[in-house]
C-alpha cells in the first residue's frame, strides 16, 4: 500500500527545521545558527517504509521560522497562508513542529496553535543533546498526553531520532482532535459565521482568519464574504489586538502547567554558564567591536595569504593547457577561439575558486557557531542612528557572500521603513562577485610587502570591505531622513546557544557555493568571453586587411620580417575591431577617471555580473597574442603601456579608482531583479542603479584625480 502526503515543517527560528529537512530529504539547504536563514518555502521528497510494509511518498515543505500564527513580518506570512487555508495547493496532510528542547515554553506556544488547527501533528523535540547536558529531564509520554500529539525526541544535527521520526510519519494519519484553547468562546458570532461561509478546519482556524483578515488575498476569499466578515467584526466589537493578547496569556498559562508536569530542570545562576561568560566579552560595548574587527582582519589576511599558492598553481595549469592547445591545433580561428576565448574565460573563473571557498568557509563558521547573532545584537545600538536595527546586520553580513539571498533575508525585519532602507543599501556590501575583481587589482597595484608582519594586500582587501559597510551606513542615514514613517521600531532577537561547527554541513555549503559560482556565474562569463572574442577578432569592412598591408609595406621598406611587427599589428586590429569601436564610444565618459577603451569594454560587460570584469580583461588581452599561453592575466596587465605617457597603464591611481568603482557600482542584474521582486515597484531598483553608479563614478574620479602623476 502506498500513500502520498504533503508534510509541512514548522517551528521557531533557529529551532533546527532546516536540519530536519535536510536529514529527511537528503538535500543540502543552507542552515545556520541564527534566525532568518529560511525566508522562503523549500520543498523536497522523502520515501518512508512503514513496519507493516506500507510506503509513504512524502513531499516535505520547509517553511520560514515563526514564533506564532500571527505574522509580524513578510516571511511569517507564508506559514499562516499555507496552514490556515485548507484550499491552498500546498496545504499539508501532516505538520511536523520542530521545537527547541532547551526553550520548550516558547516553542510549545506555536505547537499548541498548530494542533488547534485540527491538522495531524508530530512534535519533534530537537537539540536533546543540549537538554541532557543541561541536566533537564523531559517526560515524553506525559508531554504527548498533554499536547495531544505524537512526540519524538531528536538531535537532528547528529541524526539522532530520525528513524523514530520516520516511523511516526508512517503511523500518523489523523488529527489528534485535542483543542488547547476554546477560541470560539472569545468571539462566538464571528467564529460561527466564518465556519459557515468559509472552508476552515476548526474554530481556531476561523478565529485566526478573523484576526488576520488583511492577509487573506482576494483569490482566497470572495469580496462578499470579506465584506460580511468585516461588518460582523465591527458589529461585535471584535478587537483583534486585545484578543491576541488574551489568547497569548491563556496559552502560556496552559503551557506552564504542562511543563510543571512534564519537565524537571536543573537550575543554576545564568552568570555561571559558559555562554553568559563568553557573551559578556563578545557583546561588550568596547571589546565586542574590537573583537569583531579582529575577526574580520584575520579572515581577510587568511583569504589573501592562504589562497595565493593554489591560485598560482591554477594559473600555471592553465598556462600549460594553453600551450598544449596552441601547439597541438593548427593556427587559425579555432585555435584562437579556444585559447583566446574559451580557455581565457574559464581561467578567469576557476582561478578564484580558492578565495571564494575560503570566504564562504569563514562565513559559515561565524554563522554556525552562533557568533553572527552576537554581532547583530552588538551592532543594534550603532545601526539605529542610521535608520536600521540589529536585524539589518544579518542581510548586510550575508551580502558579503551574495546580495540576492541577503535581500530575501530582509523579510525578517518587521518595520517596513527599516526593511526598505536595508534593501536599498545591502548591495553596497562587497559580495563574493567583487572578490575576483579586488584580488586582481590589489595584486596588480598594491605591493606584496608586509606591515607589522601582516600582508599589506590583505589589509587593503579588508579596507575595501569596510568601505562598503561604511557606505551602506551613510546611504542608510540619507534614506532615514528622506523616508517618513510613524511605525514604531523595536528589536527582539534570541541569542542561540554556542555550538561547534558542523564540518560536514560547512563542507557541503562551500561545495554548493563554489558550484553556483562555477556554473551560474561561469556560464555568463564563458558566454560573454566567446562573444567578446568574436567582437575583438573581427572588424568592420576591410580594416584588418588594411592594417596587415600597412605593416607588410613597412617590413619591406625596412627590410625586416613582418613578424617583428606582430604585437603592433594585433594591437591595432584590437583597436579597430567591433569591440574596440564600442570601447571608443564610451571612452570620453570614462577618461576622466583614468580608464581607456579596453577597461570601458569590461565595464559594459560586467553590468551582467561584476565578476565578468576579470573574464573580459582576460579575453581582451589574449586575443591575437601568441604569447598569451605563457603569461598570466596579471603579467599581461602589468606589461600594458599608456600610449600617451609611455608608462604603465595600470598605475596606483588607475588601480585604486577601479577598486573604488567596483566597491560601489551596481553591476548585478540579479540584484536589481530581486529588489524589484521584493518592493514590487520599478522605481526602487532604478534609484539603486543610479545612486550606486553615481557614487562609483564620483569615488573613482576623486581617487584618480588626486593620485594621478
Amino acid at each position: 500500500m502506498e500513500r502520498r502526503i504533503k508534510i509541512a515543517l514548522v517551528g521557531n527560528p533557529n529551532s533546527g527545521k532546516s536540519t530536519v529537512f535536510n536529514e529527511l530529504t537528503g538535500l543540502h539547504q543552507k542552515i545556520a545558527n541564527f534566525p532568518g536563514v529560511t525566508v522562503e518555502q523549500h520543498t523536497g521528497k522523502c520515501t518512508i517504509k512503514g513496519d507493516d510494509g506500507s510506503i509513504v511518498q512524502a513531499e516535505i515543505i520547509d517553511l520560514p521560522g515563526t514564533y506564532s500564527l500571527y505574522p509580524k513580518s513578510p516571511e511569517e506570512e507564508l506559514p499562516f497562508r499555507l496552514l490556515c487555508n485548507p484550499d491552498h495547493a500546498m496545504h499539508p496532510d501532516l505538520v511536523i513542529v520542530v521545537a527547541d528542547g532547551t526553550n520548550l515554553k516558547r516553542n510549545l506556544f506555536l505547537s499548541s496553535q498548530v494542533i488547534d488547527l485540527n491538522i495531524p501533528v508530530i512534535l519533534a523535540i530537537n537539540m536533546m543533546d543540549m537538554v541532557r547536558s543541561s541536566g533537564a529531564e523531559i517526560n515524553f509520554k506525559e508531554l504527548e498526553k498533554r499536547m495531544g500529539a505524537r512526540v519524538v525526541p531528536m538531535t537532528a544535527r547528529k541524526g539522532e531520532g530520525l528513524k523514530e521520526l520516520k516511523a511516526a510519519i508512517a503511523e500518523v494519519d489523523r488529527p489528534a482532535g485535542k483543542q488547547h484553547l476554546d477560541s470560539r468562546s472569545m468571539a462566538p458570532q464571528v467564529v460561527d459565521a466564518i465556519r459557515k461561509n468559509l472552508h476552515v478546519n476548526s474554530d481556531y482556524n476561523a478565529f485566526l482568519v478573523a484576526n488576520n483578515l488583511h492577509l487573506i488575498e482576494t483569490g482566497e476569499m470572495s469580496d462578499e464574504h470579506r465584506t460580511a466578515i468585516l461588518d460582523l467584526t465591527k458589529h461585535n466589537a471584535f478587537d483583534a489586538q486585545q484578543l491576541q493578547a488574551r489568547e497569548t496569556l491563556e496559552r502560556y498559562k496552559l503551557i506552564s502547567n504542562y511543563l510543571q508536569e512534564c519537565v524537571r530542570e536543573k537550575t543554576r545562576p545564568i552568570q555561571q554558564s559558559y555562554s553568559y561568560k563568553i557573551d559578556s566579552l563578545l557583546t561588550h560595548r568596547i571589546w565586542g567591536y574590537v573583537i569583531f574587527l579582529a575577526v574580520l582582519f584575520i579572515i581577510f589576511q587568511s583569504i589573501f595569504t592562504w589562497a595565493s599558492l593554489p591560485m598560482e598553481l591554477i594559473d600555471e595549469g592553465f598556462n600549460w593547457l594553453n600551450s598544449k592547445v596552441q601547439s597541438t591545433l593548427p593556427p587559425g580561428i579555432l585555435n584562437d577561439l579556444l585559447v583566446g576565448g574559451v580557455l581565457a574565460g574559464i581561467n578567469g573563473i576557476v582561478v578564484f575558486i580558492p578565495q571564494i571557498a575560503l570566504l564562504f568557509f569563514f562565513i559559515a563558521i561565524l554563522e554556525d557557531t552562533g557568533y553572527m547573532s552576537r554581532v547583530s545584537f552588538l551592532m543594534d545600538r550603532l545601526m539605529r542612528g542610521f535608520g536600521l536595527n540589529g536585524k539589518s546586520l544579518i542581510p548586510l553580513m550575508s551580502g558579503v557572500a551574495c546580495a540576492v539571498p541577503a535581500l530575501l533575508s530582509t523579510r525578517t525585519i518587521r518595520n517596513r521603513k527599516e526593511r526598505m532602507i536595508t534593501l536599498m543599501v545591502t548591495p553596497l556590501m562587497s559580495c563574493s562577485a567583487r572578490l575576483p575583481v579586488y584580488t586582481l587589482l590589489v595584486a596588480l597595484v598594491i605591493p606584496g610587502d608586509r606591515l607589522a608582519g601582516f600582508s599589506l594586500q590583505g589589509i587593503v582587501m579588508m579596507l575595501l570591505y569596510l568601505i562598503g559597510f561604511i557606505a551602506a551606513l551613510g546611504a542608510a542615514w540619507v534614506m532615514k531622513n528622506l523616508l517618513k514613517s510613524t511605525e514604531r521600531s523595536y528589536y527582539v532577537m534570541e541569542l542561540p546557544m554556542y555550538r561547534l561547527p558542523r564540518w560536514k554541513t560547512i563542507g557541503l555549503h562551500i561545495i554548493e557555493k563554489v558550484r553556483i559560482f562555477l556554473f551560474d556565474a561561469g556560464k555568463i562569463i564563458l558566454a560573454i568571453s566567446i562573444i567578446l572574442w568574436m567582437l575583438s577578432s573581427f572588424g568592420p569592412g576591410d580594416s584588418f586587411q588594411r592594417i596587415e598591408q600597412k605593416y607588410a609595406n613597412a617590413a619591406i621598406q625596412k627590410n625586416i620580417p613582418v613578424e617583428a611587427f606582430e604585437h603592433d599589428i594585433q594591437s591595432e586590429k584590437l583597436e579597430q575591431s567591433y569591440a574596440g569601436h564600442l570601447g571608443h564610444i564610451i571612452e570620453p565618459v570614462i577618461r576622466p577617471i583614468g580608464y581607456d577603451w579596453k577597461i570601458g569594454i569590461a565595464l559594459i560587460t560586467s553590468f551582467a555580473a561584476r565578476e565578468v570584469f576579470v573574464g573580459t580583461m582576460s579575453t581582451i588581452y589574449s586575443v591575437g597574442d601568441q604569447r598569451a599561453a605563457q603569461r598570466t592575466l596579471k603579467e599581461k596587465l602589468m606589461a600594458e603601456r599608456n600610449p600617451i605617457t609611455g608608462g604603465p597603464r595600470y598605475t596606483l591611481a588607475v588601480g585604486l579608482s577601479l577598486l573604488l568603482f567596483y566597491a560601489f557600482a551596481m553591476q548585478c542584474m540579479s540584484t536589481l531583479a530581486t529588489v524589484y521582486r521584493e518592493t514590487k515597484h520599478i522605481k526602487y531598483p532604478l534609484i539603486q542603479l543610479f545612486y550606486m553608479s553615481g557614487l562609483a563614478y564620483l569615488s573613482g574620479l576623486i581617487a584618480y584625480q588626486l593620485l594621478k602623476p
